[in-house]
């Protein structure tokens, strides 16, 4: 997952967990009050890697939501050199086609750098709109076997009529996994204003969320396959 497109996303906490002792343990605990900077170092060339337990396509359920309505999936592959990460365009595709609707035409990640992601967007009136998200701060740590924390700090700019907009968004993650073989996320994000108007800065907007992802068996579409397809 990793994404902050439209609030990259997951999370059902099923029991009480440790927050854990590291930065991000911290980090959380200081949950609603979050300011800029974050403690989170620049995420380099790589992208962001999951525990190995997150292989696979996941049914997605919002915490809230009846077990009849709106789900997607996503999907975390592991690459030839054994690593495992987010297939980031599937599941932005997925995420945004869940929240926006027809209104998110298409999400393309950029070849040559896994931190980068183009989106295009149907605006007011029918105004194409592009969406340009660039990660710029990551942390992640692991809690003992079975719980995971991930933090990225994603830059966004929309591309449309009148002046780019620019803003900021924290997504800061906690998986778990179930005795059942599903996966408990609970996601805090907030979005903060353009760096032009100064780094250290306060959100104008926080959302706590959660989603339970039940695995799905079935043979993996090629990375970055449309969702819907």
């Amino acid at each position: 997952m990793g994404n902050a497109l439209v609030g990259v996303i997951l999370a059902l906490w099923l029991a009480v967990l440790p927050t854990g002792s590291g930065q991000l343990g911290e980090r959380l605990g200081q949950w609603p009050a979050w300011r800029l900077p974050a403690p989170l170092p620049r995420p380099g060339s790589g992208d962001l890697v999951y525990p190995t337990w997150l292989e696979g396509t996941w049914a997605v359920q919002e915490d809230g939501h009846r077990a009849e309505g709106p789900g997607f999936r996503v999907r975390f592959l592991r690459l030839p050199g054994g690593s495992v990460v987010g297939d980031r365009a599937f599941n932005a595709r997925a995420m945004g086609r869940a929240q926006l609707g027809e209104d998110l035409l298409g999400v393309e990640d950029d070849p040559s750098n896994p931190n980068r992601q183009i989106a295009r967007l149907r605006g007011p009136g029918g105004a194409p709109l592009q969406l340009e998200s660039r990660v710029i701060g990551r942390r992640q740590e692991q809690l003992g076997a079975g719980t995971f924390l991930a933090d990225e700090l994603v830059l966004q700019v929309l591309h449309g009529p009148g002046n780019p907009r620019v803003s900021r968004v924290e997504t800061l993650s906690r998986f778990a996994l179930a005795a059942d073989g599903a996966i408990a996320v609970e996601q805090w994000q907030a979005s903060y204003p353009s760096p032009a108007e100064g780094l250290v800065a306060a959100p104008i907007r926080s959302e706590h969320r959660r989603f339970r992802l039940q695995p799905i068996s079935s043979d993996p579409p090629p990375r970055g396959s449309d969702p819907a397809s």
